[in-house]
């Protein structure tokens, strides 16, 4: 069986694994068949891969090969870390976004791991102390998040050792540790209070919406961070308040400030031990519940009744409005129903759309003098609805994953269905996206803009909205395609990626050319006029997409 560096490394620690009473032998064989099973991809369903791509999905594992993206991200905190020595404002940014992105991981990709309940059906029988079976669930995500941790935050260490000496480098070293050990405590404990209180399927439900409302707290708090600091005589610096003791980067910023600059501040001396505290204290907390943790997960195996869809002839006469063609109504229900049940597409896709939402309104408030409602009400007088664009950013990364789904399996039911044509498939599913996932995106954006501009803003919101469904034809002709919901998640290319990125330029664009047709007389005008004939010219021909275009 083939060895691996991350082993090698851990042989190293055999003496505290079995000083805690873990059978390191057995844990050993264990992690290794999971880092050989990680090598491991699903093919596509439709049977449309080529060889080339098969022998490289069970040879090649993908966490390891995304890490360069990570890298990249790592150097773009390079200038917080070197730009001065105002060490409580740049390392809490940094910290704050290296939190941001191990939470992110922890939430989409290591979450699985922690609630995987399969292992235990084939390792529970055997005799195996279950101290080693969480053991290795633990260390398995230990080792990919600490890969993930090196990847982007090594460039800057280096670069932060060479700036500000060796008690930076050792400082940030135990930062990362403990900002590792908090992200795993913290979320393996929201999720043991989750599974002592709920079971079945609505169990599953609400860990799915707990990861989407992480996902979107970690956004939020982001903000709360920035707005921590005020600009004082051209310095930035901490006004002390109550509530930044739950503002986690902050602590690890002020433990490199007092190590390297010092000072004598209590609440920055709390914050410290904090820090310091908290992450162990939560590691605690999750090695003694864990026994309690892994019987609640059995809670995971039991299965609740579907839910039925309530039908009413409001809701079908809608429908058959939007849809009047049967074919295409039938694969609009069938995206509908995924979109509302398919538990890995709302997890990979509903932070997006909260993403949506906050966005318009963080751009809004970063442009208000003050924060009170004269302020708020100064700033919707103008071409504050334009922030609006900013919720076009979810729709090239929606588009792209409209093809895969954690069911996948039944896509064989494209060909074994009687259609002609894949037009109706990809014209439902498309329109589905419209109507259930940006239309109440856009319609809460498009209240609360309205409330604050008036009136004279309704040409604008409904120019925005075509143009949010120009933008989805153009990202549906640009990017690769495949029949919905076809393709295992996972399975994405780095081109994809790539083509999304690009594709959010596009939203400038159409911000530009909105933005200038309100100089115009009857510009706003004319410019709907036009986006609503170019919605309807490729409504007719982009969608006439054979089989043999199809991935």
């Amino acid at each position: 069986m083939r060895d691996f560096p991350s082993l090698k490394v851990l042989d190293r620690f055999q003496p505290l694994f079995r000083r805690f009473g873990v059978d390191y032998e057995v844990m050993r064989k264990i992690l290794q068949v999971k880092f050989i099973m990680d090598r491991r991809r699903v093919p596509t369903v439709l049977s449309q891969s080529n060889n080339e791509t098969k022998k490289e999905m069970k040879e090649k594992n993908h966490f390891l090969s995304s890490l360069w993206v990570y890298v990249l991200f790592g150097l773009f905190l390079i200038p917080f870390i070197i730009m001065g020595d105002n060490f409580l404002f740049q390392m809490s940014l940094v910290y704050g976004l290296i939190m941001f992105f191990l939470m992110t991981a922890m939430i989409s990709d290591f979450s699985t791991v922690l609630l995987d309940i399969r292992d235990n059906n084939i390792l529970y029988p055997k005799p195996i102390e279950r101290k080693t079976i969480s053991a290795a669930k633990f260390v398995h995500i230990v080792i990919y998040l600490s890969l993930l941790t090196a990847a982007l935050a090594g460039p800057g260490l280096i670069v932060g050792l060479l700036r500000h000496g060796i008690v930076f480098f050792l400082v940030g070293l135990l930062n990362l540790i403990l900002i590792e050990l908090l992200v795993i405590a913290l979320t393996a404990l929201i999720y043991m209070l989750i599974l002592k209180f709920f079971d079945g399927e609505k169990l599953k439900d609400i860990i799915n919406y707990v990861q989407i409302g992480l996902t979107l707290t970690i956004m939020i708090g982001y903000q709360i961070l920035i707005r921590s600091f005020e600009i004082v005589d051209l310095f930035v610096q901490l006004e002390p308040a109550w509530w930044q003791i739950f503002v986690f980067p902050i602590w690890y910023g002020v433990m490199t400030e007092l190590a390297i600059n010092g000072g004598a501040n209590s609440f920055l001396f709390l914050l410290a031990g904090l820090g310091i505290i908290v992450p162990l204290l939560a590691i605690w907390s999750y090695v003694k519940l864990t026994p309690t943790f892994e019987r609640n997960l059995q809670k995971l195996a039991h299965h609740g009744k579907a839910r039925k869809e309530k039908r009413s002839k409001i809701r079908d006469s809608l429908l058959k409005f939007i849809s009047p063609a049967s074919e295409e109504r039938a694969f609009y229900r069938f995206a509908g129903i995924m979109f509302r049940n398919e538990r890995e597409f709302k997890l990979r896709v509903y932070p997006s759309l909260g993403f949506s939402v906050l966005f318009p309104i963080i751009f809004l408030f970063t442009n208000m003098d003050g924060y009170s409602w004269e302020a708020i009400l100064d700033a919707g007088k103008g071409k504050a609805y334009l922030n609006i664009y900013f919720s076009f950013i979810m729709i090239p990364g929606i588009i792209s994953s409209l093809q895969y789904s954690g069911k996948y399996k039944g896509a064989w039911i494209y060909k074994a269905a009687p259609i002609t044509s894949l037009k109706p498939v990809f014209s439902g599913t498309m329109k589905a996206f419209i109507v259930n996932l940006y239309l109440p995106v856009y319609g809460l954006l498009a209240v609360i803009f309205l409330a604050l501009g008036g009136v004279r803003i309704i040409p604008d919101l409904i120019l925005i909205f075509i143009n949010a469904i120009l933008c989805s034809l153009i990202c549906f002709v640009i990017l690769e395609k495949a029949v919905p919901f076809s393709r295992p998640i996972g399975t994405y290319k780095q081109g994809s990626a790539i083509t999304i990125f690009m594709l959010m330029f596009l939203i400038g664009l159409f911000v530009a050319v909105h933005f200038a047709s309100t100089f115009i007389p009857y510009g706003v005008y004319i410019y709907l006029a036009v986006s609503v004939l170019a919605v309807m010219i490729m409504w007719r021909k982009i969608f006439n997409v054979s089989w043999d275009k199809v991935q």
